[in-house]
């Protein structure tokens, strides 16, 4: 299921140029209304179910109903984002509450290089098939 934004908790982020939820979507799917000073899911139909804008919302007003898999039906979950980790609260249909919590990522934006040990490009073998991670092909 498609996120959802529960209107009586969402504040529109106080009126900031962008939501938080705005700025984590990577479908780039959530909008503003202004009138309403609400956010929504413009198209519920592609969006993706990752979470992000769930995770992110400080009002806890955004969500996702969870796959049976892991979610059993009629149960909710729900995030609570603190500092340094998010704790993740299942309330299964018969009432039982589940908590984990997982650390958020402590790297700085912006300072992982994705290339760091890997070989500079030889354009010579350029138009050659293959990825420039796989081993060297020995001939």
């Amino acid at each position: 299921m498609p996120s959802f934004v529960i209107t009586e908790k969402c504040d529109g982020c106080k009126a900031q140029d962008k939501t938080a939820c705005q700025y984590i979507c990577p479908h780039d799917l959530m909008a503003l209304d202004r009138e309403k000073m609400k956010a929504y899911n413009q198209e519920p139909e592609q969006c993706w179910e990752c979470f992000n804008c769930v995770k992110i919302c400080p009002q806890q007003a955004i969500e996702v109903r969870g796959y049976s898999d892991f979610v059993p039906l009629g149960s909710s979950t729900i995030p609570m984002r603190g500092t340094d980790s998010i704790m993740w609260t299942i309330k299964f249909r018969n009432g039982v509450l589940k908590r984990f919590k997982f650390p958020i990522r402590t790297t700085v934006e912006g300072s992982v290089d994705p290339y760091a040990g890997k070989p500079a490009p030889d354009w010579s073998t350029l138009k050659q098939p293959g990825l420039f991670t796989a081993p060297a092909r020995k001939e």
